[in-house]
């Protein structure tokens, strides 16, 4: 039976997530409005989420293999403070004459560095925290807090924040990620990975950290399923971030196409948690009704419209529908790729194959922000959107590869294999294991 305890820690592990993205999707929409105060340049513009997008793909291995040997809540709890501390930095470095865009690129490069030693830590101590057999309505939940804080409060508040000032916009999230800090400080316990062969947490590591490192990859390359998703979210994640390197340029301004202010803006952004919410509460549910294989495959389609529609129309109330689509989407294709992540790898792993995955998966994303402001710069932004679309849609061929049976294959591989169903019809969610103490999120 799920135990007090447990449930206490997974609410407030769920409520740190919230504030912390609350914390985020203030950045996401105030840094490049700040940016667009000096300059109106499109690579100079896409430089801020390359920044912040960088270190995906140069730390993320040696994070994974850290979260693995480090205790997972401590890290986060690291992580936040520096992100806390770095945002501040905006508020009183100016002062010492640093030229404002190198300033804004450094604490976005720190900012990005934070992020992926806590996030690669957040999913690897999920299973920690409520066992892998409940991980679909925990993930579902985590998903739904995150989507609301990060794109429905933080994108409009940091709108607003920002015509308040920049001091004001950067203690807000800084702010944020304190409280984080205090609600995770209220998870009890140890959050150590033990080594491979069944070693406790804690036990001594006689390999190095790079061999551990590779270890990681091996486990991810030799395994289509997760290798081939991990390619997909790296090429979805390329065409999104070469769109919203320079969104804001199509979207902000009297004479950009959707003449948009800058709270009217950061309120664009939140049409993308309306639809995330509602597709994180209902995702395992739509999963069991379609089957896994077609509700990637809408999540693939919705995401395409998501780039082409704003190329197609001035309407914001259009653009904002086709968004809460591909909100619900992206919530979707999170909750079942990353449950099926989890279960599919064991614990003294997971740091390591969640850094692996993302260097795939994310890696991309700072290669898509330099390729949407090369774009823009040379041919307009129109041929942006249309990039973007066109990287989506290729991304239909992969599915063969994640047929229903192919998914409960790899599932009955590593013990965790769902009852049986028609070959490829919709998965059924797994019981949960007979004396397996979890809890109910």
């Amino acid at each position: 039976m799920p135990t007090p305890g447990h449930r206490s820690a997974f609410w407030w592990l769920w409520t740190s997530s919230g504030l912390s993205n609350a914390a985020d999707g203030v950045l996401k929409t105030a840094l490049p409005l700040v940016a667009l105060r000096y300059t109106d340049s499109p690579v100079v513009i896409a430089g801020i989420p390359l920044a912040l997008t960088l270190p995906w793909l140069l730390v993320s291995l040696p994070a994974g293999a850290l979260a693995d040997r480090w205790d997972r809540r401590r890290t986060m709890l690291v992580a936040n403070l520096v992100r806390a501390v770095a945002v501040l930095a905006l508020v009183v470095v100016p002062a010492t004459g640093i030229p404002s865009m190198w300033l804004l690129y450094g604490v976005a490069f720190a900012l990005g560095t934070a992020e992926v030693f806590h996030d690669t830590c957040a999913q690897s101590i999920l299973p920690q925290v409520v066992g892998r057999d409940e991980l679909d309505r925990a993930n579902g939940r985590l998903y739904a807090v995150e989507m609301t804080a990060n794109q429905f409060v933080g994108p409009p508040l940091g709108g607003f924040l920002v015509a308040a000032g920049v001091a004001v916009a950067m203690g807000a999230p800084a702010l944020l990620w304190g409280l984080a800090v205090g609600a995770l400080l209220m998870v009890r316990g140890a959050f150590r990975a033990g080594p491979s062969g069944g070693a406790g947490a804690g036990a001594a590591r006689t390999t190095s950290l790079w061999a551990e490192v590779g270890e990681g990859l091996r486990f991810l390359w030799r395994r289509p399923v997760l290798r081939t998703l991990a390619l997909m979210v790296g090429v979805s994640n390329l065409a999104e971030s070469a769109m919203m390197a320079v969104f804001v340029l199509w979207a902000v301004g009297p004479d950009s196409p959707l003449g948009l202010s800058e709270p009217g803006y950061g309120a664009l952004m939140t049409s993308v948690a309306v639809g995330a919410v509602i597709g994180s509460l209902c995702a395992a549910r739509v999963a069991d009704r379609l089957g896994r294989t077609l509700a990637l495959a809408l999540c693939i389609l919705v995401a395409a419209a998501s780039h082409a529609v704003p190329a197609l129309t001035t309407s914001v109330l259009v653009v904002a529908g086709v968004w809460a689509l591909a909100g619900a989407g992206i919530a979707v294709w999170n909750v079942v790729t990353v449950s099926l992540r989890q279960r599919l790898t064991p614990d003294h792993l997971l740091g390591r194959l969640n850094s692996a995955y993302r260097l795939l998966a994310w890696g991309t994303m700072p290669v898509g922000a330099l390729l949407g402001g090369l774009v823009a710069q040379r041919v307009g932004l129109v041929w942006v959107f249309a990039v973007a679309t066109a990287l989506d849609l290729v991304l239909l061929l992969c599915l063969p590869v994640l047929r229903e049976r192919h998914l409960r294959a790899a599932e009955r591989e590593a013990g965790t294999a769902p009852h049986p169903a028609d070959e490829d019809g919709p998965a059924q969610a797994p019981r949960p294991a007979e004396g397996t103490v979890s809890a109910t999120p």
